[in-house]
Parts: structure tokens; C-alpha cells; sequence
């Protein structure tokens, strides 16, 4: 069968059996062409743009196995041996001079600098060589179809089914609206994707669905030219970054296992007046409330080093991270989030603060979104159904301040992808007013593409606008809800150990605090105490850098906090690490 090419050197004829390996496309592209083809760096796809694959990657599949038919035209971006091992050999002519914010500056004046260094790599086998989250696994075999019961526009019997009552996708608009889902779910939404783009009846290859946005210039442009600054073209360049609300978001809950985890949390500004933050410790578990739906447990905040002002806060260099997330990994949970508070009193003495987040004002500052766009840069969410195996974040911001009637409330949000890849790639920064992000300006070490997002101007009319220098940060914005469970059954049972990091209202963690919290008398004497003195984060991340227990000791402890079962608990007191825990307190307390 014949098979066209098109490609920078016209488009070509080649014939290929069904049952050829598709290696033979290298081949007959280089008979074509009268010289060698890199299968590693050229590409093919059977769209003018997107889903390129390169020709290395489809070694081992027939022509057949590709969906390739008869008179089918292929797209492919060539790269010859010779110009991958010599940029310099190409015909196309070399410009003396670059622009800079539209003035040209002479090239021996600009270092090249190779933007996007380590820009995303994509996965020849991401579907099969990705591990993703246990909860994506479990999300992905479900149905998903939203079920209805017969009702009164239903002409049919109990066995039968008509457009009224059949099972509505995850992804139904109409149902979304009704029920008050601002975003659809992250696995409803790849499902609606995947449905459109891979159609196995067809025969077609499997192509990935998701994409994540990259706003870097690529350092290895397969034209051949020197990097930015010195050269960019329409391949390395960036496309312009249109704006617009996220459909779908990553997480669309965020549950509390208990009210005690965040009143613990706002006692410091109770006592203080200053904020407080936190990172949040949990678990992520199906959201029943939304189709395919999934919520962040939240069942631990750690509060790193910090200091803290009235209007604000300054993190401190943590140098305990790994040891704390050793100590959440023990106990099956992981990093969720970040939560902080902004709350001011209103001086009225009922307990009251001043609503300063609202429709009026702002939900979530340009400094804070650029701060959850970083965090979640940094928890990236690995999907095997991405082309780089990686999409999103499942990384959630929380804050806590006043609402509308002047009560302290809980809010839940996460950055945007396109804020994620905004920052990653140094397009934007916070401004001064807390509702509006700033584009940053070009230079020789970075490129700023075009950025646009839409609004309903005085006349109703939806129109474009140009995002620079300043756009709202809206744009930018997921908003999740959050609650707390009917029935608490939290994995920490106590609440008491002391907080680490707030020895500025004095409160200190010490063995005497771990005596008091296990009952452990200096007389030589322990008290009555139950399962729940050890069921404690605060206190498991204490001891845990004490450095007294071995760690088949603190995987015994952390059985017996999360598990509560009475044998483990027993099999601890008979641990000797366990003893010569409570040996050294009666010695030092």
C-alpha cells in the first residue's frame, strides 16, 4: 500500500506492506531522502500538529497495528544524522543580530543560554512503565456511570431503558449543573479525553491523552539553529498562553478526619495573634459526592520553623523534612497540603474577625498562588496516561480566615496546570496587590510568550485580553470544598503531646512531655494510660528525632498509634528499645 509523507522537503510517496515492522519508515524515508534519518529525534504523527511520536518508539509494531490504511498522509519533522552531529552545516542563514523586547542587540553581546535545561522529557512507554497512586488505579477500573431510576417520562417496563432513566457519563454537563459541580473530577475529565482520543474499534495506535502545558523554549531544537537568545523558531518556540478557568481539578475534597486537628491548629493565634502554617499529612480516598471523585484525609499538621507577625508569616530553613516524612510514611500517609491562617480580630470580643477575603477583594493572594504553583511543581502527579508521565498535582492549599458573617472558616483551593507551568518555565510573578499577577518582563535568560485571557466586557461581550503586564489571578484558581466526617475516626487519638516549633508562647517538647503523655512517673511508677497516649504525630515525630528507638522500634510504635490494637500494643512493652525509652525518662524527668 502507498503511504504519503509530507515533511520541509515536500511531500513523498513510499510503499509499505501491512505486516511490515514499522522500522521500514526509517528506511524509506532515507531512500527519499539520500541520506541518514535519526529515529530518535524524528517525528511522525498523522495530524499538521500534535501528537508527535518519533520514529524509534514505534519499532516492534506492524504498519497495520499503526491504524495506517491505503493513501493515509503522514506528518513528519525530519532530523538527518548529519544535521543532529553539525547545527552548524545548515543552508538557512544565521542572523547577526537577535531582538530583545523588539531592539536588536548584536549577537556577541548575548550569551547564548540554553532555556529549559531540563525541560520535560517525554515517555516512550509511559502507560506501562509509570507506578501511579494506588487511589488512580482504583478511580480507573470503576464504571464511573452516573445510574437513574426510572422515572415518570419512562414509557417502558422495569427491565427496559430510554433516554430518560440510561446512565449518564461522569463527565454529563447538564448533571454537573444541577448538582452544583463547579469542576468536573480529575478521572472524568481524563475519561472524556481518552474516549475522544483513543479508539480501539478503530485500530488506531494508542496516543496518550494527556499533555501537560510547557511555556520553555526547547534547548534542543531539531531545526539545527543555536539556542536562545541567538536563534528560536516556530519548533522550540513556546505558543501563546490563552487563559481561561480550568474545567477539572485534581482533588475535589478536602476532609479533616477531626474539628480537634484544626482547632489544635488555631490556637496558636489564639494565644499569639500572629499566623500560623502548616503542612497537612493524610491520604488520598474516593470522593463519593462527585462522579469519580476523590478527597485529600487529612489526619496530621506539622508546623515547620517559622516566625510569625500579625499580618503575615516567614518560613525557616527545615531541616527535619525527610525525618517527619519518614514518620507519616511509617504510618501510611504522606504530604497532602499546606494550610496557614489570616485572621485578624475585629475587636467586637465575640470572637469574631474581619472578613478580608471575598468576591469584593480576593479568595487566595497572587504571592499565595504562586506559592501553591511551586509546592505542587515540587508533588508532581504521576499518570501513565500522560505523555511524560506526569500531570498535575494532587498537592492542595488550605487557609483559614473570616467569611462573610465574620466566623472563621476553612477554604480550599489548588493552583491551576497553567499556573503550574507559568511558574515553572518564569513567566509570571506576585504583585504588590494581591489580586493581580504580573507578567514578567523578556531578557536574555528568559522568553516570554504571548499571554491573553478572556473577560465580559461593559457591553456583554466576551473579548480578548492582552495579559501584559497584569491579569487577575483568578485565571489562575481551582476552588475545592471541605468538611469534616459525620462519624470521626481519626487515626491519632490524642491531641495533648505538645506542638513542635512553638516555643514563643511556651510551649516546649521534652522527655518530660513524652513522661507525662505516657504516664511515666520518676518514683518508678506508670501510670494507667490507654492505646491513645502513644497515638500521636506530634509525639511520634519527637521521638523519632530523639534518635533513642531503632526503627524496628518505631514501626512497632507507629502500629500501635495508627493500628490501636491491644496486642500490638503489648508486644511494644516488651520491646527493649521500648524500655529503655521509659528508662531514660524516669532518669532525666
Amino acid at each position: 500500500m502507498l503511504i504519503r509523507i509530507r515533511s520541509k522537503e515536500g511531500t513523498s510517496r513510499i510503499e509499505v506492506q501491512p505486516n511490515d515492522d514499522a522500522a521500514v519508515l526509517s528506511g524509506e524515508l532515507e531512500k527519499v531522502l539520500k541520506s541518514p534519518v535519526d529515529a530518535d529525534a524524528t517525528t511522525i504523527s498523522d495530524k499538521p500538529a500534535g501528537g508527535e511520536r518519533t520514529l524509534s518508539s514505534l519499532h516492534g509494531q506492524s504498519v497495520g497495528e499503526l491504524g495506517l490504511k491505503h493513501g493515509d498522509m503522514l506528518f513528519v519533522k525530519l532530523v538527518t544524522s548529519t544535521s543532529k552531529t553539525s547545527p552548524t552545516t545548515s543552508t538557512a542563514p544565521q542572523s547577526t543580530t537577535s531582538r530583545l523586547n523588539g531592539k536588536e542587540v548584536a549577537a556577541a553581546e548575548m550569551p547564548s543560554v540554553a532555556i529549559g535545561g531540563d525541560e520535560t522529557k517525554h515517555l516512550k512507554n509511559a502507560f506501562e512503565s509509570v507506578k501511579q497512586d494506588h487511589i488512580d488505579d482504583v478511580l480507573e477500573k470503576m464504571d464511573g456511570k452516573i445510574y437513574r431510576k426510572q422515572g415518570r417520562m419512562c414509557r417502558h417496563g422495569p427491565q427496559g431503558m430510554c433516554d430518560y432513566c440510561m446512565p449518564l457519563e461522569p463527565y454529563d454537563a447538564k448533571y454537573l449543573e444541577e448538582h452544583k459541580i463547579k469542576h468536573q473530577s480529575f478521572h472524568a475529565y481524563l475519561r472524556k479525553l481518552n474516549t475522544a482520543t483513543n479508539k480501539p474499534e478503530m485500530g488506531a495506535s494508542y496516543v496518550p491523552p494527556l499533555s501537560e502545558p510547557e511555556y520553555r523554549v526547547k534547548s534542543h531544537c531539531p531545526s539545527g539553529h543555536p539556542p536562545w537568545p541567538k536563534g528560536i523558531c516556530s519548533k522550540c518556540q513556546p505558543g501563546a498562553i490563552s487563559l481561561q478557568l480550568q474545567q477539572f481539578r485534581m482533588v475535589d475534597h478536602v476532609e479533616f478526619a477531626s474539628s480537634e486537628l484544626v482547632n489544635g491548629f488555631i490556637e496558636f493565634w489564639r494565644k499569639s495573634g500572629t499566623q500560623r502554617f502548616g503542612y497537612l499529612y493524610g491520604r488520598y480516598e474516593r470522593y463519593d459526592q462527585v462522579p469519580l471523585g476523590m478527597k485529600a484525609v487529612v489526619e496530621a499538621i506539622y508546623e515547620p520553623p517559622q516566625g510569625g507577625e500579625t499580618d503575615g508569616l516567614a518560613l525557616a530553613e527545615w531541616e527535619n523534612e525527610h525525618g517527619i516524612n519518614e514518620v507519616a510514611g511509617g504510618c501510611g500517609l504522606r504530604m497532602v497540603g499546606m494550610i496557614f491562617t489570616d485572621l485578624v480580630d475585629d475587636g467586637m470580643g465575640k470572637g469574631t474577625v474581619i472578613p478580608k477575603r471575598h468576591a469584593g477583594s480576593y479568595f487566595l493572594s497572587a504571592l499565595e498562588i504562586h506559592m501553591a504553583a511551586t509546592m505542587q511543581n515540587r508533588h508532581k502527579n504521576t499518570s501513565k496516561w500522560s505523555e511524560t508521565g506526569e500531570f498535575g498535582s494532587k498537592f492542595v492549599t488550605c487557609v483559614i480566615s473570616g467569611n462573610d458573617e465574620g466566623q472563621i472558616d476553612i477554604a480550599a483551593y489548588q493552583a491551576s496546570n497553567s499556573a503550574m507551568a507559568m511558574v515553572k518555565a518564569d513567566v509570571i510573578e506576585p504583585s504588590v496587590d494581591p489580586g493581580i499577577m504580573l507578567v514578567k518582563h523578556e531578557d536574555e535568560t528568559r522568553y516570554i510568550p504571548d499571554v491573553f485571557y478572556r473577560k465580559v466586557n461593559e457591553y456583554g461581550r466576551a473579548v480578548q485580553i492582552d495579559a501584559k503586564p497584569a491579569f487577575p489571578v483568578e485565571y489562575l484558581l481551582v476552588t475545592l470544598t471541605h468538611g469534616f466526617p459525620e462519624n470521626p475516626k481519626p487515626m491519632f487519638l490524642s491531641h495533648r503531646f505538645p506542638v513542635e516549633n512553638r516555643q514563643v508562647i511556651g510551649v516546649v517538647q521534652d522527655l518530660a512531655a513524652v513522661g507525662t503523655q505516657v504516664g511515666v512517673r520518676r518514683s518508678g511508677k506508670s501510670a494507667e494510660t490507654g492505646i491513645d497516649a502513644v497515638s500521636d504525630f506530634h509525639m511520634l515525630c519527637f521521638l523519632h528525632g530523639m534518635g533513642i528507638l531503632e526503627e524496628e522500634d518505631e514501626k512497632a510504635l507507629a502500629k500501635v498509634a495508627c493500628g490501636h490494637e491491644i496486642v500490638d500494643a503489648y508486644a511494644l512493652l516488651e520491646r527493649p528499645g521500648w524500655q529503655t525509652l521509659l528508662t531514660i525518662i524516669r532518669e532525666s524527668t
